[in-house]
C-alpha cells in the first residue's frame, strides 16, 4: 500500500490523478474522497439483473438527506480519479462505519487504468443525516504483482457521476 508521500509522489509522475486534489484530504496511507451533491435510489421493489432498473436521482439539499436502513443509495464522489500502474482501492473511513454507513457491498477495489468518478454503494444501520461534500470514503493504492499486461476498459470506464448496475450487459443477459 502507498504512503500519503508516495501517492504525492505518484501525482507528481502521473500514475494518480485526484481532481479537484486538496492536501487537506491526504492521509498517511489514503486519500478522502467525498460525497457528490446526488443520491440515486432504485424505484423497483424487485431489481432485475438483466434489465435496466428505473431510478431517481435526488439533489442533496444544503440540510443533507436523511437516508433510511433498508435500501441501496448509489452516489458518486466529487473527485474524478485516474489510475496507471497501481490498483485503486476505495473504503469507508472509520469516521463514517462509525455512524453505521457502509460505503460499498462488493466493489471496493478497482482496475489498473480506470478513470472516472467513484460510485458508492451505500447502506445504512440506522437514520442517518449526510451531507454534500463529507468526506465518506478514502482512495488507496496498491502495487501490482507482476507485468502490466492490460488496463480497464470496461462498462464503467470514463463515469462521470453515479452509476446504476449495469449488469444487465454482461455476457448474454
Amino acid at each position: 500500500m502507498l504512503t500519503g508521500n508516495e501517492i504525492m509522489q505518484r501525482r507528481a509522475c502521473g500514475d494518480i490523478q485526484i481532481v479537484p486534489f486538496n492536501p487537506a484530504q491526504l492521509n498517511p496511507n489514503s486519500y478522502n474522497l467525498r460525497l457528490a451533491d446526488e443520491i440515486v435510489i432504485y424505484n423497483e421493489a424487485v431489481l432485475d439483473s438483466h434489465k435496466v432498473n428505473k431510478t431517481e436521482k435526488i439533489r442533496i439539499p444544503p440540510e443533507g438527506i436523511v437516508l433510511s436502513p433498508g435500501r441501496v443509495y448509489l452516489a458518486s464522489t466529487e473527485e474524478w480519479t485516474e489510475t496507471y500502474n497501481l490498483i485503486p482501492c476505495i473504503d469507508g473511513r472509520s469516521s463514517v462505519g462509525r455512524l453505521g454507513i457502509g460505503i460499498h457491498m462488493t466493489a471496493g477495489f478497482g482496475d489498473i487504468g480506470f478513470k472516472g468518478r467513484w460510485t458508492l454503494e451505500i447502506y445504512v444501520q440506522q437514520p442517518v443525516r449526510v451531507y454534500a461534500g463529507d468526506e465518506l470514503c478514502q482512495i488507496y493504492y496498491e502495487l501490482p504483482d507482476g507485468e502490466i499486461t492490460d488496463t480497464y476498459h470496461g462498462k464503467y470506464q470514463g463515469q462521470n457521476g453515479t452509476v446504476e448496475s449495469r449488469m444487465w450487459q454482461d455476457g448474454e443477459c
